[in-house]
């Protein structure tokens, strides 16, 4: 809650009030987890040495353009975030389904720098802890996570798969980015145009994803969870709808079943209506424990899948590396 950008920045305390107001109010609260800050020997698994330093000193100044301040409590607070997902990838892989409310988000942070409001990338440093297994890591965030793909783009222990609007901020994410060397075929880009939504990721749940995960077997999957893929979520152009986010997190633990146990830690990136974020969170709570939340923001734009060209351009890509019939 102490970490505050400048003026009316969208990645505000308020993002995590409203999500609390929301859990209290649906009596959702409970299993409460309290994280300690990551340590630095932990960090530098996967941030350098250097960026870390900066981090910690140069305080006062934009790490990227004007969106990304970094203040004298920043690094501090960054590592508590960090220390959230390593509670969750812990309890995760004890077989218990975590949702980890992490500010700041992480998943455009690379290895030696920063942007698009974060420092740390929660989830990679989550990932590094796992030891003998396969990690796989869902990007749902709207926007690329060109961090995390980046520090895995050689790894075949940790398939990322993002599927985002193309052609806004960070600008990368095509699909044709697979991956280089060893890690070839494990950088899965799902890229979407303006104004796809609910069926043209349901169709990319169906066609893409589930059948890589099964192929891939991973140990735990990690869920970077953004909602700025609504349709009232202005700072994107995609158009789901709140129910098309819960049925993804319902698609996705009840895999995590089948595929590691049930092995699946949920951690937020974006996601700026407050409503929308609120009423998405309380709802992937509610399903873990069989419950309903009434939810507000329901439209359905995307009912005939608009971006099917888009997801069989990409499967078409893919083929070479993985079994998609």
């Amino acid at each position: 809650m102490d970490h505050k950008q400048f003026g009316t920045h969208p990645e505000s305390p308020d993002r995590l009030n409203s999500i609390l107001t929301r859990l209290e109010d649906e009596e959702l609260i409970e299993d409460v987890l309290i994280p300690e800050p990551a340590e630095r020997e932990i960090l530098e698994k996967t941030h350098t040495p250097r960026y870390l330093d900066m981090l910690k000193s140069s305080y006062g100044q934009y790490i990227d353009g004007g969106d990304t301040y970094l203040d004298e409590d920043t690094y501090e607070i960054a590592k508590l975030a960090a220390g959230g997902a390593l509670v969750g990838i812990k309890k995760a892989l004890s077989g218990e389904r975590t949702l980890a409310l992490l500010r700041p988000p992480g998943h455009h942070a690379g290895k030696d720098y920063g942007g698009g409001f974060c420092y740390l990338n929660n989830a990679a440093i989550a990932a590094n802890q796992v030891n003998a297994g396969r990690v796989a890591i869902i990007d749902l965030d709207a926007h690329h996570g060109n961090g995390t793909s980046d520090i895995f783009y050689s790894d075949p222990n940790v398939l990322y798969i993002s599927a985002h609007h193309h052609g806004i901020y960070p600008g990368t994410g095509e699909a044709v980015a697979v991956g280089q060397g060893p890690g070839e075929g494990y950088n899965i880009n799902i890229p979407l145009k303006t104004g796809r939504g609910d069926s043209t990721l349901d169709l990319a749940w169906t066609e893409i994803m589930k059948p890589i995960l099964n192929q891939y077997q991973p140990k735990t999957i990690i869920v970077s969870f953004g909602t700025d893929g609504h349709y009232a979520d202005k700072l994107t152009g995609l158009t789901y709808s709140s129910q098309c986010y819960i049925r993804m997190a319902e698609r996705i633990t009840a895999l995590s079943k089948e595929l590691c146990k049930g092995s699946v830690s949920y951690m937020l990136e974006g996601g700026y209506h407050l409503e929308c974020l609120s009423e998405i969170a309380a709802g992937i709570v509610a399903s873990e424990s069989g419950k309903e939340v009434s939810l507000e923001y329901t439209k359905v734009s995307d009912t005939e899948q608009k971006g099917r060209e888009e997801i069989l351009e990409t499967k078409a890509t893919l083929k070479k590396y993985w079994g998609l019939s």
